[in-house]
């Protein structure tokens, strides 16, 4: 069940009223504002319409059933693939990334693995070492990157991310536009 109150008061406080403030932009009393909040009265139609237009909102976003938006993830809500022909282990870390300008990942790549070969395309990559080393090639050119290491570049290159080393690597990865 709404509790059309509670709703209003987080509102009210979002928007960095006091009661009075709403109370005064909506032509109404601040008892009435306080009732309304503790859900003692409830407003009609067009006071909730006009408290609402106050507190930036609508009549359709504020009776809206959409989920609220998630900002902690945990990692069962990680989808996971292994790729054991590369030896790799990619952890998308944000649920549904891709509907984002970011998509962060978690990679980790065995020994010998590879990670990563692709074509040029629009976007930017970056990426923080955790554990072990990896070999980025972009273009012509390598680069040996170790724990505690970073790496950013623009995706206008041919790329390829790989292991080289006899320990297991773990590579935090965001990429914008999202393409894992």
């Amino acid at each position: 069940m709404l509790q059309i109150g509670t709703k209003l008061r987080e509102l009210r406080l979002e928007n960095g009223l006091t009661q009075e403030e709403l109370a005064d932009r909506s032509e109404l009393s601040k008892g009435f504002i306080s009732q309304v909040e503790r859900d003692l009265t409830s407003p009609s139609i067009q006071t909730l319409q006009n408290m609402l237009e106050v507190l930036g909102s609508s009549l359709a976003d504020f009776f809206s059933s959409s989920e609220e938006e998630n900002y902690v993830f945990t990692e069962d809500q990680f989808f996971e693939k292994i790729d054991h022909e590369k030896l790799t282990k990619i952890s998308w870390i944000v649920p549904n990334a891709q509907k984002y300008e970011m998509e962060p990942i978690l990679l980790e790549i065995e020994p010998f693995g590879i990670a990563y070969d692709d074509e040029p395309h629009a976007g930017e990559e970056f990426g923080y070492v955790l554990e072990g080393e990896i070999s980025l090639k972009i273009g012509k050119k390598k680069y040996r990157i170790e724990k505690g290491q970073t790496f950013y570049y623009i995706s206008n290159k041919s790329h390829t991310l790989e292991n080289l080393s006899k320990r297991k690597a773990v590579v935090l990865w965001v990429s914008t536009p999202p393409m894992f």
